[in-house]
């Protein structure tokens, strides 16, 4: 019988040459997103230090004025510092983004958890549920502020409302699986109370896949708020917002362009570096997605 040798050569080569290391793009990328992030995020909360002028202080003598010292981005048509403006705009449309994923979230899982483990409220809540997806958002938030009037809690209600559903659908599923897995089976059959159950068993596991829809909501919520301040149904004109700047400069966009330019690149900086994060967060919590990273 014939026996198969290894050349010593092909070993020792593949020793040598040991595991290979290969640089992914995608790790550059999020970790610029999460320093752009992380900037924005400061120039908000440092905000009433960063800015060199007050953003409410009108200077008519001094419209649509181009970069100056004092300025940095020039003035709008009432003569407000556009840098000023911007900086403490992204404290509403954060303070929105970050409200509008916690509450929905909140309220989602509840609403969710309850659907998913008792079938005779499952086909109620989810027929309403499906009944506020069919609206489109966008629309129901402009009918949400329209009856109640502009404001911030308004708009965060408006913003809300169509996010909730999502959620629901979400934690439904993770629950209508793991209520089969034998630890749940156990759990009822020891007569566990039903607040155990729920809180205890059921609810950790659709915290990886909350985390990951709670960044989809923050951006979606920044970018619904621009649209709706854009549109004139947001929170008031006077109240400095990305969505309301752009508003206010679409009238001299010819005239002066980065009234909407300059807002328009940072609300984009949010969203994208939100949204990268959130597809990061949801590769790193997904064992699938590790899988085929790896090529396994």
């Amino acid at each position: 019988m014939a026996i198969d040798t290894i050349e010593p050569s092909s070993i020792s080569a593949g020793a040598a040459s040991g595991p290979r290391v290969s640089f992914r793009p995608s790790s550059a990328i999020i970790t610029i997103a999460a320093i752009c992030l992380i900037v924005v995020v400061a120039s908000a909360i440092f905000a009433g230090v960063l800015a060199p002028q007050d953003p409410q202080k009108l200077a008519p003598a001094m419209r649509l004025k181009p970069g100056m010292p004092g300025f940095p981005l020039g003035t709008d048509a009432y003569g407000r510092d556009l840098l000023s403006r911007i900086l403490h705009g992204g404290r509403i449309s954060l303070m929105i983004g970050v409200g509008a994923a916690i509450v929905s979230v909140t309220i989602g899982l509840t609403i969710g958890l309850v659907s998913g483990f008792f079938r005779w409220a499952d086909a109620i809540i989810m027929r309403i549920m499906d009944g506020l997806m069919a609206i489109p958002s966008i629309l129901l938030a402009i009918a949400v502020v329209s009856l109640s009037g502009a404001s911030l809690k308004t708009v965060l209600i408006a913003i809300i409302i169509p996010e909730i559903p999502r959620v629901v659908r979400l934690v439904r599923s993770v629950v209508l699986s793991a209520r089969e897995e034998p630890y749940v089976e156990a759990a009822i059959a020891i007569g566990s109370s039903l607040p155990k159950i729920l809180w205890r068993h059921l609810m950790p596991n659709t915290f990886a896949p909350l985390i990951v829809q709670g960044t989809y909501i923050c951006a979606s919520a920044i970018l619904t708020e621009a649209i709706l301040s854009f549109l004139g149904a947001g929170i008031n004109p006077e109240t400095p917002t990305w969505g309301n700047i752009m508003a206010e400069g679409r009238a001299f966009f010819q005239i002066k362009p980065s009234l909407i330019f300059w807002p328009g690149v940072v609300l984009s900086i949010a969203i994208l570096s939100i949204n990268l994060i959130g597809d990061a967060t949801r590769d790193a919590l997904d064992p699938r997605m590790k899988q085929r990273g790896t090529g396994k």
